[in-house]
């Protein structure tokens, strides 16, 4: 796979001083955990990235609840963590898949195209007994050169005008109870945007690593590959795992609707389609 890195791979190249881990772990019911699981242990050589702290912006009145960062505060966090634009890093979560995608949609939002996620995550790596560590590693500041790729991000102008002319696939990556809006434990409102179709994210992953291209395929065979498709979920995180099959399955066009349903729902104009 193009995205996706085994534990096989890390461990051959565990000592690569042009190799940074990025630990990525995260609980949304309990946004501290990820944290305290780093400090407990992790991959050696890992540095933690919080998901609402790092990977996030500040959540307002519009943006989503985990809304795009200041991509200038990333970087330089991305440089006090010794990573530069010339370095291939791993991120990895706790198996989810969505966490560590999260991070490597950022990376390569902000140009950076040697990043991957690690198949079936911490998890995994603890099961096949490879090293873990609680030691916290430090590492000099590097220069990351920044290139932005707006051609990844769709806003939500963009998102509005695809319901009203629908000329994009948009593809709501939660659960389809949510889809439905027959259940929605976390938004204030339930249902979809207009359109678009449910290709729940879970699904491109079995046992915490992701379907074979070929698989991630048939997932996405109704698509039409030549046609820009936009993916989205709740906040812009489990969407991104939809996003990553995609672009392994050949989709070209894609793009990630950060703020997502949260930040649809938050202008009071928007229409939504349920099943109730």
């Amino acid at each position: 796979m193009k995205y996706v890195k085994d534990s096989e791979w890390l461990w051959k190249h565990l000592n690569d001083v042009n190799v940074r881990i990025v630990d990525c772990r995260f609980s949304l019911a309990e946004p501290q955990k990820g944290k305290i699981n780093y400090l407990q242990s992790h991959l050696p050589g890992a540095v933690y990235f919080d998901l609402e702290q790092d990977l996030s912006g500040t959540v307002c009145e519009h943006g989503g609840r985990h809304p795009l960062p200041d991509v200038d505060v990333l970087v330089n966090k991305l440089e006090n963590a010794g990573i530069n634009h010339e370095m291939t890093v791993i991120a990895y979560d706790d198996g989810e898949g969505a966490f560590a995608a999260r991070f490597w949609w950022l990376l390569q939002y902000l140009g950076h195209e040697n990043v991957y996620v690690l198949d079936g995550g911490f998890k995994n790596w603890h099961e096949a007994d490879f090293p873990v560590t609680a030691d916290i590693p430090t590492f000099k500041r590097e220069d990351f050169r920044m290139g932005l790729r707006s051609e990844l991000l769709a806003t939500h102008e963009e998102v509005k005008t695809a319901v009203a002319k629908q000329d994009k696939v948009l593809i709501d990556s939660r659960e389809a109870k949510r889809y439905l809006g027959l259940e929605e434990p976390i938004d204030k409102k339930a249902g979809h945007i207009p359109g678009a179709l449910n290709k729940p994210w879970m699904e491109g992953l079995r046992g915490g690593r992701y379907l074979p291209n070929s698989e991630q395929m048939e997932r996405f065979s109704d698509l039409d590959s030549n046609q820009p498709i936009i993916v989205y979920c709740g906040s812009g995180v489990t969407a991104v795992p939809n996003f990553l099959a995609l672009k392994e399955a050949g989709f070209e066009n894609v793009k990630l609707y950060v703020g997502s349903f949260s930040d649809w729902i938050s202008y009071e104009e928007n229409k939504i389609e349920s099943s109730s």
